[in-house]
C-alpha cells in the first residue's frame, strides 16, 4: 500500500509546468493547481502516519491481551505464593498481591496509550476523508503536459488506495469501496499506470468514467487483524439451539454411560462369595477391595476427564474412556488371578469415572434453560442410583452359575451401549467454535481466524497448573464446592457402605441367600424414583411462583437447595430406622423399607447440591463435578473398609446410629447455603471470572452488531453513489 501511494503521487509530481505553460495558464489557475499538488502531498504524509498508528495499536492490543491472560492465571494462585517477575534482565520472586498490582498498573497505562492513539488515528482519517472529497474535484482539470485521462488515472489510483486503507472487516471478509477503472486497476486490487496519448478532442467529464466498485471476490483478504469466531443469536451450531430430539438423545446417552459406570461399581457385591473361594482369598479386608479399588478409580479419573473435556471436548473424552472401560470389563471376566483381577477393577473404575465427571458438563452444554437443565440432572441422578441397586441383584443370581458370567453380562450391556454412544455429537461450545474457525481458515485462506479456546495457553505446565489442578483449586478456595464435597462424600460413603452392611443384616440376621438379599436394595431404588417425582413437582411450584412474582422465587438459592433441606432429615431418619428395626424378632420387611426414605434422602441431597454447583459455575461445571466426584469417591473407597469391624464391634443398632449422627451434622450445610450462598458467590474467584467472561462475550456481541450496522450503512452509501 505504502509503495503504491509513493509511486502514484510521484506520477503527479513528474509533470512539472514549463515557463511557457505557466504563461499560458492564468495566475489564479496556476495557484489553484499548486494547492491541489500540496493536497496530494499532504495525503501521502497522512497515509504514512495512519499506517504507523495502526501498527502501534496492534502492538498495544497484543500487550494488553498477554497481561489479561497472565492476570487470569494468577486469579487461581494462593495469595501467599511467590510469583516470578522479570524486572529488566533480572528475574525476582514477588508476593502475588504486588505482582497483581503491577500488572493492573501496566494494563491501565496501555489502555491510556490506546485511547490516545485511537484519537490521533481518528483525526488523521478525518483529514484523509476531507482530502478524498477534494481529490475527486481535481479530476476536472489536467495538469500541464498530463492529459485529462492521465490525471484522471492517477487520481483514480489515489482514491482507490484511500478506500483500501479504510477496509471494514466483518466475519473474515473485507468490503473495499473503491473507484473502478478496468484499464488501470487490476483484479487483485492494485493500480497500474499506463501513459496514453491525449485524444484530439476529449470533452468527456471525468465523472463519466467512475463507478463504485462492487465487492471483489478475487481480492486478497487482509490477514493482519485477528478475528475471533463466536455464536450469533439463533446459530444452529450452538448446542442451546439444537432440536429437542437431539437433546433428548444426548440426555439418553449420558444416562446409558452412567448406568454402565455405576453398575460396574457394585457388581462384585453379591459375587464376592464365589470369587473369594476361586482365588483362595480368606482375608475379610481384601474382600472389600474389588469395590473399593473401583471407587479409587473414581478418585483418579475425574482429575483428568473433567478438565480435559473442557480442553479437548466432551465426545472424545467420553468415547475413548468408555472403550477402555469396556475392554477391561472383559479383562475382569478373564482374570487369571486375584492381583490381576484387582488391577483390572482399578482401570475399569478410572475410565468409568469419565461419565460421572463429564455428564454434568454435557447437560450444561445443551440445556441453557435452568429449569430444563435441572430436570435433566435429576433424571441423570436417578440413573446413578439405579446402577448400583441393580448390580447386586444381577450378581446375586448370575454368580450361582459362574462369577465370570457376572462380568460377561456387564460386557454385553457395555458393548451395546458403546454402539449407542458412538453417535454422541460434540456439545462443548468452545470446541465447536474451534472446528468452525479451522474450517473458515481452510476455506478463506485467512490464517488469523481463531476460536477463543485456541488463544489460550497450552503446554504441560499450563495443563498441570491450570487445567488439571482446577478441581483442586475449587476444593481449596471455593466454599460452595468444599462443603458440597464434604456433605456428598459422607452420604456417598454411607451409600457404598450399605453393600457391606446389607449382607451382614439380611444374610446374617435373616439368613437370606445372596440372590434374595440383593432384592433388599430395591426399596432404595423406589425411594430414588419418588425423589425424582418430588423434584419435578417442586420445580413446577417454583416456576408458578416466579410467574406470580412471589418474593421467595426470586432468590437464586431457593431454586435447588430446599430439596436438600428435605432430603437431609429423610436420610438421617432412614439410618436410625434401619439400625433399630434390624432384629431377628422384627419382620425383615421393616428394616428393608428403611431403604425408601434412604433412597429419597440420598437422591434429593445429590440432585439439589449438584444442580446448585452446575448453576453457580456453568462453564466450570465439569471441574466442579470432578471435584465432588473425587472427594466422595475417596470416602466411598475408604469407609466400606471399616464396615465389617464397625458392625461387629458396635452392633447393627449403634453402628447405624453413628452414621445417623454424622449425617445429622452434615444436614446443616444446605440451610447455611440458603442464608449465605449469595455472599459466598460474590466472593468466589471462579464466579467472578465467569462474570468477566459473560461481560466480554456481551461486549464482543455488541461490537459485532455495531460493525454489522456500519457494514450495512457502507453498502447503502455505495449503492446510492453508484446510482448517482
Amino acid at each position: 500500500m505504502q509503495r503504491r501511494m509513493i509511486r502514484e503521487t510521484s506520477i503527479l509530481r513528474d509533470f512539472e509546468l514549463s515557463k511557457e505553460e505557466e504563461a499560458a495558464i492564468g495566475k489564479d489557475e496556476l495557484e489553484v493547481r499548486r494547492e491541489d499538488q500540496d493536497k496530494i502531498n499532504k495525503f501521502s504524509r497522512l497515509h504514512q502516519r495512519e499506517t504507523n498508528l495502526e501498527e502501534e495499536l496492534k502492538t498495544k492490543a497484543k500487550d494488553k491481551e498477554d497481561l489479561e491472560e497472565l492476570s487470569n492465571e494468577l486469579e487461581l494462585a494462593d495469595e501467599e505464593d511467590k510469583i516470578p517477575y522479570k524486572i529488566g534482565d533480572t528475574l525476582v520472586s514477588l508476593p502475588l498481591p504486588e505482582v497483581q498490582e503491577m500488572l493492573s498498573s501496566s494494563t491501565e497505562r496501555i489502555e491510556e496509550s490506546v485511547s490516545a492513539l485511537e484519537e490521533k488515528l481518528s483525526s488523521v482519517r478525518e483529514e484523509m476523508e476531507h482530502l478524498k472529497v477534494s481529490g475527486q474535484e481535481l479530476q476536472c482539470t489536467p495538469l500541464g503536459n498530463m492529459s485529462l485521462s492521465e490525471s484522471t488515472q492517477g487520481l483514480q489510483c489515489l482514491n482507490h488506495d484511500l478506500a483500501v486503507s479504510s477496509d471494514t472487516h466483518v466475519g473474515g471478509e473485507s468490503l473495499e469501496p473503491s473507484l473502478d477503472q478496468p484499464d488501470n486497476i487490476r483484479s487483485d486490487g492494485n493500480c497500474i499506470y499506463e501513459p496514453c496519448t491525449p485524444p484530439a478532442t476529449d470533452t468527456r467529464k471525468a465523472d463519466d468514467g467512475i463507478k463504485v466498485e462492487e465487492k471483489d471476490t478475487n481480492s486478497k483478504p487482509n490477514h493482519e487483524e485477528r478475528i475471533i469466531v463466536s455464536f450469533s443469536d439463533g446459530d444452529p451450531e450452538n448446542p442451546y439451539n439444537w432440536r429437542m430430539k437431539k437433546k433428548v438423545f444426548i440426555l439418553s446417552a449420558g444416562i446409558v454411560a452412567v448406568i454402565n459406570s455405576t453398575l460396574g461399581s457394585s457388581l462384585p457385591s453379591n459375587a464376592i462369595n464365589y470369587i473369594a473361594p476361586y482365588f483362595r482369598v480368606t482375608d475379610e479386608q481384601q474382600l472389600v477391595l474389588p469395590i473399593s479399588l473401583f471407587l479409587v478409580g473414581y478418585v483418579l479419573g475425574p482429575f483428568f476427564f473433567g478438565p480435559l473435556s473442557e480442553t479437548y471436548g466432551r465426545r472424545v473424552i467420553m468415547l475413548s474412556s468408555f472403550v477402555v472401560f469396556t475392554l477391561f470389563t472383559m479383562a475382569c471376566a478373564l482374570a487369571p488371578n486375584w492381583p490381576a483381577f484387582l488391577v483390572f477393577r482399578l482401570i475399569c473404575g478410572i475410565n468409568a469415572s469419565s461419565a460421572i465427571a463429564v455428564v454434568g458438563g454435557l447437560y450444561a452444554d445443551v440445556f441453557g434453560n435452568p429449569v430444563i437443565r435441572g430436570r435433566a440432572m435429576a433424571i441423570f441422578m436417578a440413573a446413578t442410583t439405579g446402577g448400583p441397586m441393580l448390580a447386586p441383584l444381577i450378581s446375586g443370581f448370575v454368580s450361582v452359575v459362574s462369577w465370570r458370567w457376572t462380568f460377561w453380562v456387564a460386557l454385553i450391556f457395555a458393548g451395546a451401549s458403546l454402539v449407542f454412544l458412538s453417535f454422541l455429537p460434540e456439545t462443548y461450545g468452545p470446541i465447536i467454535l474451534k472446528k468452525r474457525a479451522k474450517r473458515i481458515r481452510k476455506e478463506s485462506a485467512n490464517s488469523n481466524v481463531f476460536a477463543a479456546i485456541e488463544l489460550e495457553k497450552k503446554g504441560a505446565r499450563q495443563m498441570m497448573t491450570v487445567t488439571l489442578m482446577r478441581p483442586v483449586h475449587m476444593i481449596v478456595y471455593e466454599a460452595i464446592v468444599l462443603f458440597t464435597c464434604l456433605y456428598l462424600s459422607i452420604a456417598y460413603a454411607i451409600f457404598y457402605l450399605f453393600f457391606e452392611a446389607y449382607p451382614i443384616i439380611f444374610e446374617g440376621l435373616y439368613h437370606m441367600n445372596t440372590g434374595v438379599a440383593g432384592l433388599a436394595f430395591l426399596p432404595i431404588l423406589i425411594g430414588a424414583v419418588i425423589a425424582l417425582g418430588i423434584f419435578i413437582w417442586y420445580d413446577t411450584v417454583l416456576q408458578r411462583a416466579k410467574k406470580a412474582n412471589a418474593p421467595w422465587a426470586s432468590i437464586e438459592e431457593y431454586r435447588r437447595l430446599p430439596l436438600a433441606c428435605l432430603g437431609g432429615p429423610l436420610y438421617v431418619v432412614s439410618l436410625f430406622w434401619l439400625g433399630w428395626s434390624a432384629s431377628p424378632h422384627v419382620h425383615w420387611i421393616v428394616p428393608m423399607l428403611a431403604g425408601v426414605p434412604f433412597g429419597m434422602g440420598f437422591m434429593l441431597i445429590f440432585m439439589a447440591l449438584l444442580n446448585y454447583i452446575t448453576d453457580a459455575y456453568e462453564v466450570y461445571a465439569a471441574s466442579g463435578m470432578a471435584a465432588t466426584s473425587c472427594c466422595r469417591s475417596i470416602f466411598g473407597a475408604v469407609l466400606p473398609l471399616a464396615a465389617a469391624p464397625m458392625y461387629k464391634s458396635l452392633g447393627v443398632s449403634w453402628a447405624s446410629s453413628l452414621l445417623g449422627f454424622l449425617s445429622l451434622a452434615m444436614s446443616i450445610i444446605p440451610f447455611a447455603f440458603i442464608k449465605y450462598g449469595d455472599r459466598i458467590r460474590e466472593n468466589s474467584k471462579f464466579c467472578q471470572e465467569l462474570n468477566k467472561r459473560k461481560e466480554k462475550i456481551a461486549m464482543e456481541k455488541e461490537k459485532d452488531e455495531s460493525v454489522g450496522k456500519r457494514h450495512a450503512a457502507g453498502l447503502e452509501e455505495l449503492e446510492s453513489a453508484e446510482k448517482e
